[in-house]
């Protein structure tokens, strides 16, 4: 079986482990955790980065200095992960789900105006694949009302949009170094905050609701609760693995290009017979090959692709059922119109496998699609 997934070791990960044990620091922001926040300001160009626990953590971290109450509203597209919504309906807050383009699958900036409502506080523009939404849209809706602008960059890391990185643009980003992404430390995120004025505060969120930080930079001389917050703080076994990572992430992503053009190059044949539709990627949206999707005629024919991918051998998985239509986002959470793209892309949408290491298998996996497409030769 060629899995969907298999995560990527440099080599140098358990040596930095052991360092880390050597060193007797293994709680969180030692040396390693130093090392990744000093890494992610330099690379995406933030004000400070903050190492989590996974990306939830720092979506929770965003919905916290964003200062909801119960009833504000918070937009965001239905297709995408659950901790998009969950993190600020923690809050009390209500998700408004506008519908995504159907191009990139991004939100769909032409539809948000229309979404906001006085009790609107922030958009949440999630980085689908890895392709940016089209921020200069929307940091401009959100300049004329007012909000908050939240980059859900979990898939980002590595991408750009007219030359800036993902991450860089809102004033709060979220990135993931789940195993299944391009950088990974087993479960990890990070918050990166682009706005000078809430820097101080999500270190003290971070940190518990304390000064813990101010205190070990000598600027307090004890520290103490002073604000909402909990423990986002990942152990220091995990950052040492991210360095690793973060040393190689270059390497990473390039070979990931590669093995996604070869997809995107092979499939146009499929796409010229109209078997399927390939990702579309905008000339100015510098994308990092996070994962290769392919767009099926409708939901039978995709469970039926499935099926003839897992005979021969080869993982495929679909992905987000949309928010809007789960029992809890219709409990908490509203939409904005009836969101026909989501509910059409969420059923024609399959992922092959992409992960470093299966350059050898990727003839495989086409030559097994073909038979499941019943492509011509």
């Amino acid at each position: 079986m060629i899995p969907f997934n298999k995560p990527y070791m440099t080599g140098k990960e358990l040596w930095n482990i052991a360092q880390a044990h050597a060193k007797g620091h293994l709680a969180g922001d030692g040396g390693f955790t130093k090392q990744c926040h000093h890494w992610l300001e330099k690379t995406v160009g933030c004000q400070k980065a903050l190492l989590t626990h996974s990306c939830t953590a720092g979506l929770e971290m965003a919905a916290l200095l964003t200062d909801l109450e119960p009833g504000d509203e918070v937009i965001m597209p239905s297709f995408t992960f659950v901790s998009t919504a969950n993190a600020f309906v923690l809050r009390g807050a209500v998700p408004v789900f506008v519908d995504i383009r159907p191009d990139t699958l991004n939100l769909d900036e032409r539809l948000i105006e229309a979404a906001i409502t006085p009790k609107t506080r922030a958009i949440v523009p999630v980085h689908y694949a890895g392709v940016s939404c089209e921020m200069d849209a929307i940091l401009e809706i959100a300049r004329r009302h007012n909000l908050l602008v939240i980059e859900d960059a979990a898939q980002g890391l590595g991408s750009s949009y007219r030359r800036r990185p993902l991450g860089s643009m809102g004033e709060l980003a979220a990135l993931s170094f789940h195993e299944t992404k391009n950088i990974i430390a087993g479960e990890g995120g990070a918050l990166l905050v682009n706005a000078p004025r809430l820097a101080e505060r999500a270190e003290i969120i971070r940190e518990k609701g304390t000064n813990r930080s101010q205190f070990f930079r000598g600027q307090v001389d004890k520290y103490t609760w002073v604000d909402v917050g909990s423990s986002y703080l990942p152990g220091e076994i995990v950052a040492a693995f991210l360095v690793a990572q973060f040393e190689e992430a270059d390497a990473i992503n390039r070979r990931r290009l590669l093995m996604w053009d070869v997809y995107h190059q092979a499939l146009s044949s499929f796409e010229a017979e109209g078997l399927l539709r390939r990702p579309i990627v905008p000339e100015h949206c510098q994308h990092n090959a996070h994962m290769y999707y392919i767009l099926l005629p409708d939901l039978s024919r995709r469970t039926a692709v499935i099926a003839s991918l897992k005979e021969q051998g080869v993982q495929s998985v679909f992905h987000y059922i949309p928010l809007h239509s789960a029992p809890a986002g219709k409990r908490y959470a509203r939409a904005h119109g009836e969101l026909p793209v989501t509910n059409n892309t969420s059923d024609r949408l399959l992922r092959l496998p992409l992960w470093v290491g299966m350059e050898d298998k990727q003839r495989d996996v086409l030559r097994a699609l073909r038979v499941a497409l019943g492509a011509q030769d």
